[in-house]
């Protein structure tokens, strides 16, 4: 069997036993192995793959540029082989010519953009949800636009890759959404009809309406009407089958001219009658003075009456038919119907006319006189003038008036005024504004400053006027008058700004430095044998006034002999024995230098030779001889100075190191040699210096005045830059001569160099004259035609602004800055201009001619229905005839021209009017009456007595008044009375839009004020009525309080704490604590600690001197021998000392102090066991200083430190060492320095400023490189550089209240009647708070109600029914009356019925149209007629929604009108039903769905009503399958298989058993496109194609393909398998380590810290 395996067995054979050949045979398998795939498959294996193409090159910008790109050959399975492999003629280009772009081609090319095409469909995914060819909301489309790269200049297309160098490419194509088609959507019926007959056959119908129509595609409306035969019970007798039906009136025309036979008939007896008396003298029965009066009367009526063509009204007439038809609609001869009377044929009417205009005038002077472009372009304007007016139904007038925009033309146009706005100088800076309520500062503003707030006034000035900086500038002062600030346009400059005042520096000054030698008091001037000590200190800290403001800097002392030069012991040399010894007594040299009073060195040549120190003699110990220490330093001077009972002593010490041997030794001195006390500070307690007084106010020297007056000439004019130079004035001061603890002495006791001046020149402030304004023009007095402007005295008024204050002695301004005047009388002649209709009188009654109208049954030539006109002219308020036009544009719709008229026949009854209502006797249950009366010879006819046909009197109930009142609506906002002033108000200064600016601070703002309710008047009727009916005045008024604002409240802060470190940097903190939190909009707290919200914490760095406090060691005791030989004197000991920390001054170590402030690391040795030398022992020195380490510390350097000898051994004895070495350690003993530099400290701010500009400092440390801060010395001696900044300036924000405007007028009422008016007002933000400051209240805005006013309306009556004038049907009309109403002014309900009178000051109108129809035509069928129903109601407008989302087609909202039939042979008759569809906006989105019960299946929308059409064009539920269990998830419906399936774009989760348990939403997928574009979603807009559904998406791939084309496994497959492989090897570890059990952890011990850290609270400064 082994032979006959072949394959990988015998490669892993040759692979273990020879590898070379191994690999040969593996790339002789693989060679043969692509000559397979190449050669046996049909596809190739190989590819060519091209990069993007690179950045386009080139020398130059434009055409003429090249790119490139890569290209190389790949796998089908991705991977990288040779280019070999692939087939070279189809090998890519990888260079081509290019666009090289710049970017100056931005302005040349951009995207061009086309609009988006249709929503195209795509094929639907087949899920087997629903059928093919079913849409459920929407389907997805795709939509395209043209997208390209064009030259902006003329749209030339250009290479897309310019636009893309600048701006990726738009999208060109993207999602869409198709609605499905929408079914006309119809209600349900309605109840079936009375039968049409009440015996025989007849029909009922019912009917109903359109609520949605077909969309996109969708089922037409079916039917609107069903019919059903009915029959109540069987006809007793033959009922008529004709009727006689009336056709509609004609057109208007001309009656055609009499016949002959009509014109020679004779008149008539009235005719006759009328001509006699107008035959008879009219004049003669008249006296002359009666005939004039008749004569001015026809004059005034011949001037009244319009003949001109305007009126040129004509009567014609109008002509209809009648006819008789059968019930089945035929019409036959007038015969048939024998007992109908027929009704006028004839008619008078109105002969149209349409409107004739004149030609269009000239155009009128362009309302903009000058030439300005930036300003906007005036109008003008030009008539026409009407000729004919329309009657008759004639068109109508077009536009009387035509107005254009216009610029003057021509050379002489002069300039336009423009305006701008012009501040005054900003007032005085205030701090106060700026305080909190709790601030004490409030009751002593002295010495405020820091951050404060000014205001200025904003006013409105010409812009060519530059505001004078001198009053006696001659500018002109008309055109520095500030006008309306209406003419300002742009945003208002700001009326408050930010200021500050600069904090007085506080001088500081050094601590005193140490006293000087004696010293002459001049050294140039030696003549004077009088000599001082001084001590001096320098100012740390400059204040703002110069030194005048600094203690004094000098002290001096009185000394004997003085001398300019000294001498300066620096040290002592090694002592020498005299005569060449080796021991024995000898001398120590000084080592001197010769100072001047100053402490330089100076030549030695100077000092007196004879004042050089002598040599001290000194001793060094033989063998034998006592041991002594060198002395020590001097101690610090006890005293200052010397006086009688004190005196200053300095000591120094020194010790025994070893004993004599006794014999032949020098022995130890006694106690008291081992000590030395010297006097110090001999010069006597009298201190004195130079004390100054401050410096006196800056006045007027003689001397610099006169000097000032000549250099400076005569004074001109000055100019617009020159400004005069302020005068030089001289101050003064005190100085005197000041003796310490005693007072002022006198001053030759003090030293006459260092006394301070006296006297020094000072700048006199310049005076500044106040600047004001022009008075402004007076304002316009009201229009005489303002309601009530002659009941009210009118004022008008003019102001001037303050420019600039008076100062420094200036000229003050004047009082007066606002006058006021009554405004003149108006001319009794002066009139309001209005225009009015004036009517005319009636002319006669115009009847049908005879001719036409003689063959009627029963019509008389005289009498009868008619129609008469009148004329209308249009008059000015004054009487005065005024142009048509003008009325119709002013006095509202013309008055009726033309009117019905009867002329009363000898048989009819004629009556006087009625008469007015009689007055009532009592209110409510009194009546009152009115009455007309019988005319002529009716009062002898028998029918005209009838008094229920014409009744001579009317009765009626008296109108109650009484009225019932009661409040309406909710009360308004807590209001403040007007104009109310209290004291403490503080109102920042300042004019926003004419008003003041009110800061919210001011106590205007809160307190008492009033809030109203609205009162309603009704009557017995329950009418609303006027409520001063109610002897109301409209309101309830009640008390309210707004409340006050109150602050966050801090206590003061508290003392500052210690520096937390006693060397270096630290910080120190100090504490507010809450006192009471803010209400009502007060000023918040700043930001509290988190821990206990009540405190608020600042810190800063500190910094303390290391050098500050000292150890201070006292001599070491004497030896304590603890072996003692009472003979030798020495062996084994232990010497003490006191260490104590003291404080460091200038003069040395002076107070002790607590130790812990001294750093304990530093602290001395208080003890130390060494032994004391036997006689003749070597004796040493105590070691000096170790030396310092070589930086950096390396480990490798060494320290050393040494010791010398004090006393020889004996012969054959040896010394001990006298030098030790150390290796210098880093951290031990050798340190590296650095500076360390802390954080920016809170910003600091004077004690008397609030906010505004302060200092934030920095802390330098020199920090060791163990970490410990040591003296900034160490880092000095290294030279280390110091670049940082230690101080920097820095803003603290101020807390400024927000600013409000003050309140606006009360803007008119919201309604002009009813319940619901309101009148509001505003304020604006005119300065947001700030930091810390009062914030805005939330409400900018109070309203109250408006007094309740009755709403009265025109409103028609309901239509009444069609009458046709004495037939069964036909044309007829139909009427309503106009009434008036009075309402609440809400929707509810229609009102109540009034009396006209009160509607008399409206237009004729109703619901805003003026054309008032009272009549109309209307059709009354005939029996047996079908016809349309009357227009049903609009729909509800709904929505084109998909899942509930609304697309952008728009919604749409439907009528309909049905047909109804009377007869059943006559339905084939009925006309087309009819429905209508508009647009319409917030439309609703509603659902239909299909809702069963047992019995009952309907379709339902979702607003529950009931219709057809619209549900899911699925089989209703439970007709053709069933589902079991019911499908009543949502978005769930029952499929023809019997299955719940979910609906398009929802999928189905099922449960264990199967079951649909609910449908979830799909997310919207995004197709991919070609070149990688995003597709958006959209929604397609009435699509005109179908869709269909194919079996997937043609083109994509949306599963992965584990094999290649060759058959085999691609790699990634194994990638796969290997990462599953360690992820579950990661798993079995994971699962390991969380099952094992954990080890208990060792418990670690606390080790508490020496040093507790200090807590820190962040305070909210963002420096911190």
């Amino acid at each position: 069997m082994g032979l006959g395996v072949r394959g990988p067995l015998s490669a892993c054979v040759c692979r273990l036993t020879i590898p070379c050949l191994w690999r040969l045979l593996l790339l002789f398998c693989g060679v043969h192995a692509v000559h397979a795939q190449t050669s046996g498959d049909s596809k190739p294996v190989y590819f060519w793959e091209t990069g993007p193409w690179g950045r386009c090159m080139g020398s130059e910008c434009g055409p003429g540029g090249s790119q490139s790109r890569a290209v190389w050959c790949a796998h089908v399975e991705g991977w990288t082989t040779l280019p070999t492999n692939c087939l070279q003629v189809t090998r890519p280009a990888n260079q081509q010519s290019c666009f090289r772009v710049c970017d100056w081609h931005r302005e040349l090319y951009d995207w061009r953009l086309g609009t988006w095409g249709q929503c195209m469909p795509v094929a639907p995914r087949s899920d087997g949800g629903h059928p093919a060819g079913t849409c459920l909301q929407a389907e997805e489309g795709i939509q395209t636009r043209d997208v390209r790269c064009a030259l902006r200049a003329d749209g030339s297309p250009a290479p897309d890759a310019i636009c893309e160098y600048f701006e990726p490419q738009p999208l060109v194509e993207q999602a869409c959404l198709i609605p499905c088609p929408r079914d006309c959507v119809v209600s349900c019926f309605s109840p079936w009809t009375a039968c049409s007959k009440t015996c025989g056959l007849g029909l009922q119908n019912r009917a109903r309406s359109v609520l949605a129509p077909p969309r996109f595609g969708g089922l037409p409306c079916p039917n609107l009407t069903e019919f059903r035969t009915c029959s109540l019970r069987t006809c007793d007798s033959r009922e008529a089958p004709f009727s006689l039906r009336l056709g509609a009136w004609g057109a208007c025309a001309t009656p055609p001219p009499p016949s002959p036979a009509t014109l020679a008939q004779p008149p008539s007896r009235p005719a006759r009658q009328a001509r006699r008396r107008k035959g008879k003298g009219q004049d003669g029965g008249r006296d002359p003075e009666t005939r004039e009066l008749i004569k001015s009367k026809r004059n005034r009526n011949r001037l009244n009456r319009q003949e001109s063509d305007l009126w040129n009204l004509e009567v014609g007439v109008q002509e209809r038919q009648v006819a008789c038809v059968h019930r089945n609609g035929s019409t036959v001869t007038l015969s048939r119907c024998p007992h109908w009377g027929l009704p006028d044929l004839h008619q008078s009417c109105l002969m149209p006319a349409a409107c004739v205009l004149s030609e269009w005038a000239a155009w009128a002077p362009c309302s903009k006189t000058c030439a300005e472009p930036s300003t906007p372009k005036g109008a003008r304007t030009r008539h026409r003038q009407i000729q004919q007016l329309p009657v008759g139904g004639g068109a109508e007038c077009p536009l009387l008036e035509e107005t254009e925009p216009c610029e003057p033309l021509g050379d002489g146009v002069p300039p336009c005024t423009t305006y701008t706005w012009r501040t005054t100088e900003w007032g005085e800076c205030r701090v106060d504004v700026l305080l909190s309520q709790q601030d004490r500062r409030r009751g002593n503003q002295t010495g405020l400053c820091g951050g404060g707030l000014q205001v200025r006034e904003v006013f409105c000035l010409q812009a060519s006027v530059e505001l004078p900086s001198d009053p006696s500038s001659n500018q002109d002062q008309s055109a520095l008058q500030p006008v309306d600030r209406q003419l300002c346009a742009g945003p208002v400059p700001s009326t408050s700004q930010l200021c500050h005042l600069s904090c007085p520096i506080e001088c500081e000054v050094s601590p005193w430095g140490v006293w000087g030698p004696c010293t002459f008091e001049n050294c140039n001037d030696q003549t004077v044998r009088k000599g001082f000590k001084f001590r001096r200190r320098k100012i740390t800290n400059y204040p703002t006034g110069g030194e005048g403001s600094c203690p004094h800097l000098v002290e001096a002392v009185p000394c004997d002999d003085p001398s300019c030069v000294t001498w300066r012991l620096l040290g002592l040399e090694e002592c020498v024995p005299d005569g060449d010894m080796d021991c024995g007594p000898g001398t120590q040299l000084p080592q001197v230098l010769c100072i001047n009073n100053n402490g330089m060195e100076v030549s030695r040549e100077l000092c007196d030779e004879a004042g050089v120190p002598d040599a001290v003699p000194c001793v060094v110990p033989c063998p034998k001889d006592c041991v002594l220490s060198p002395w020590t330093p001097w101690s610090t001077c006890s005293q200052t100075c010397s006086s009688k009972t004190a005196e200053g002593k300095q000591m120094r010490t020194r010790a025994i190191l070893a004993y004599s041997a006794g014999e032949g030794g020098a022995n130890c001195p006694n106690a008291s040699a081992l000590q030395e006390v010297r006097t110090c500070n001999g010069h006597a307690c009298v201190v004195y210096h130079w004390q100054t007084g401050p410096w006196g106010p800056c006045t007027d020297d003689p001397s610099l005045t006169t000097l000032n007056s000549s250099a400076a000439g005569p004074r001109t004019a000055p100019s617009g830059l020159e400004k005069p130079p302020c005068p030089t004035g001289m101050q003064n001061r005190k100085v005197i001569c000041v003796k310490v603890n005693v007072g002022q002495v006198p001053p030759k006791k003090c030293p006459e160099v260092p006394r301070p001046a006296s006297v020094r020149s000072c700048a006199l402030p310049c005076k500044k004259d106040c600047i004001v304004t022009p008075f402004s023009e007076w304002s316009d007095c009201p229009a005489p035609c303002e309601p009530g402007a002659g009941a009210r005295k009118s004022l008008q008024s003019r102001f001037r602004i303050v420019i600039q204050r008076a100062a420094n002695g200036g000229l003050e301004c004047p009082e007066v800055l606002h006058e006021e005047r009554e405004c003149e009388s108006l001319p009794l002649n002066s009139f309001c201009p209005g225009y009015r209709w004036k009517t005319h009188k009636w002319h006669r009654c115009q009847l049908v001619p005879w001719s036409l109208r003689r063959e009627n049954k029963g019509a008389q030539e005289t009498c009868g229905a008619g129609l008469q006109t009148r004329a209308v002219s249009c008059r000015q308020l004054d009487s005065s005839v005024a142009d048509v036009g003008r009325c119709l544009k002013f006095a509202g719709s013309m008055p009726a021209v033309s009117q019905l008229c009867q002329l009363p026949c000898r048989d009819d009854c004629q009556l006087t009017s009625w008469s007015k209502f009689s007055a009532c006797t009592s209110d409510c249950v009194g009546v009152r009456t009115r009455r007309r009366a019988l005319v002529g010879k009716s009062k002898k006819k028998d029918k005209c007595k009838n008094g229920q046909m014409y009744p001579l009197s009317e009765t009626q109930y008296c109108p109650c008044d009484k009225y019932n009142a009661q409040p309406v609506g909710n009360w308004s906002d807590c209001i403040l009375p007007e104009g109310r002033t209290e004291g403490g108000a503080l109102a920042v200064g300042g004019v926003v839009g004419g008003a003041s600016v009110r800061v919210q601070e001011d106590s205007r703002e809160c307190g008492q004020g009033y809030r109203y309710q609205a009162m309603v008047c009704y009557d017995q009727g329950n009418r609303l009525v006027e409520t001063s009916r109610c002897n109301s005045h409209g309101y309830i008024e009640e008390a309210c309080v707004i409340p006050c604002p109150s602050d966050c409240k801090l206590s003061e802060w508290s003392n500052w704490s210690r520096c937390s470190k006693s060397c270096g940097s630290g910080v120190k903190v100090r504490s507010k604590w809450l006192r009471e939190k803010p209400y009502n909009g007060g000023r918040p707290c700043p930001k509290l600690d988190h821990i206990s919200q009540a405190q608020v914490y600042e810190v800063v760095p500190c910094v303390s001197d290391c050098s500050q406090y000292v150890w201070v060691a006292e001599p070491w005791s004497a030896w304590k021998v603890s072996n003692l030989d009472l003979k030798e004197k020495c062996g084994e000991g232990v010497q003490t000392r006191r260490v104590r920390c003291m404080l460091n001054t200038a003069d040395g170590p002076t107070d002790t102090v607590e130790d812990y402030l001294c750093d304990p690391e530093e602290m001395p040795s208080g003890t130390r066991e060494s032994r004391l030398p036997c006689p003749e022992d070597c004796v040493l020195s105590d070691w000096s200083s170790w030396t310092l380490c070589e930086l950096p510390c390396s480990g490798r350097a060494e320290r050393r430190r040494t010791a010398y000898t004090l006393r020889l051994p004996k012969e054959g004895g040896d010394c001990p060492r006298s030098m030790e070495v150390e290796p210098c350690l880093l951290n031990r003993n050798c340190y590296h320095y650095s500076y360390n530099i802390t954080d920016w400290s809170t910003c600091q701010l004077s004690a008397s400023a609030v906010c505004g500009n302060g200092l934030k400092t920095r802390m330098l440390d020199c920090v060791r490189s163990d970490g410990k801060s040591v003296d900034l010395k160490y880092c000095e001696e290294l030279g280390l550089g110091r670049t940082w900044r230690m101080n920097a300036s820095c803003t603290v924000e101020c807390p400024v209240n927000c600013q409000l405007s003050a309140w606006s007028s009360w803007t008119e009422c919201s309604q002009s009647c009813g319940l619901e008016g309101k009148m509001s007002r505003r304020r604006s933000v005119v300065q947001a708070s700030q930091g810390d400051g009062r914030p805005c209240p939330p409400h900018l805005e109070q309203w109250k109600p408006c007094p309740v006013r009755p709403c009265y309306r025109w409103q028609y009556s309901p239509w009444s029914e069609c009458r046709v004038e004495d037939v069964v049907c036909g044309e007829g009309r139909r009427f309503r009356n106009l009434s008036c109403f009075v309402s609440d002014g809400s929707t509810e309900g229609p009102g109540s019925s009034v009396d006209e009178d009160l509607c008399s000051s409206l237009d004729h109108a109703v619901d805003g149209d003026l054309a008032v129809v009272l009549e109309e035509a209307c059709t009354l069928p005939c029996p047996g007629d079908c016809y349309l129903m009357e227009w049903s109601d609009w729909s509800t407008c709904q929505a084109v929604c998909v899942r509930g989302q609304q697309l952008d087609v728009g919604g749409v909202q439907a009528r309909s009108r049905a047909a109804v039939a009377q007869e059943p042979e006559n339905i084939g008759q009925c006309p087309e039903q009819e429905w209508q569809s508009r647009p319409c906006s917030d439309g609703e989105c509603l659902e239909y769905r299909w809702v069963i019960t047992p019995g009952l299946i309907w379709c339902e929308r979702s607003d529950g009503t009931n219709v057809t059409g619209g549900c899911p064009p699925t089989s209703p539920p439970g007709l053709e399958q069933s589902c079991d269990p019911p499908c009543d998830e949502p978005r769930s419906f029952c499929s023809e298989d019997g299955l719940c399936m979910c609906e398009e774009g929802y999928t189905a989760v099922l449960s264990v058993e199967g079951q649909l348990e609910q449908c979830t939403q799909i997310p919207v997928l995004e197709i991919p496109m070609a070149g990688g574009t995003d597709v958006e979603t959209s929604q397609g807009v009435e699509p005109t194609t179908g869709t269909t559904e194919g079996p997937g998406r043609p083109g994509r791939t949306w599963y992965l393909q584990p094999f290649g084309p060759d058959g085999k496994l691609k790699t990634w497959v194994y990638g796969v398998a290997a990462g599953a492989f360690v992820l579950l090897v990661f798993i079995v570890s994971m699962v390991y380590l969380a099952c094992k059990k954990p080890k208990k952890p060792q418990r670690r011990q606390n080790n508490t810290s020496r040093l507790k850290p200090l807590t820190l609270a962040y305070d909210g400064d963002a420096d911190m």
